[in-house]
């Protein structure tokens, strides 16, 4: 059995290539659903810090292997999305907009 708040801390590990920041500080996972008999099924829904991300591809693939790390899960699904689109100032976490240099 996997949780949400298991595959989260999973996923802190994994640095956005560009940045070199977790993407869970920078607010690029938007949504963790855990299901299945077992809760053993995973699917992120996560953005990209802009649509053309050069690195896509080698993010996804990113998120995919440390979610298929967590103990208990069995298959594990990556959607991108750009809606709503990426905005460090209200996603981030306050530590990821101080290394950002975004003050309010």
């Amino acid at each position: 059995m996997a949780s949400q708040d298991e595959v989260r801390e999973a996923l802190r590990e994994v640095q956005d290539p560009e940045l070199m920041m977790s993407m869970v500080d920078l607010g690029l996972i938007y949504r963790i659903d855990v299901a299945g008999e077992h809760d053993e099924d995973v699917t992120v829904t996560m953005t990209f810090t802009s649509p053309m991300c050069p690195v896509g591809p080698q993010f996804k693939k990113s998120v995919e292997d440390k979610v298929m790390s967590v103990e208990g899960v069995k298959s594990v699904k990556v959607e991108i999305t750009f809606i709503p689109p990426w905005d460090p100032r209200i996603m981030a976490s306050e530590d990821a907009k101080f290394d950002l240099g975004i003050w309010f």
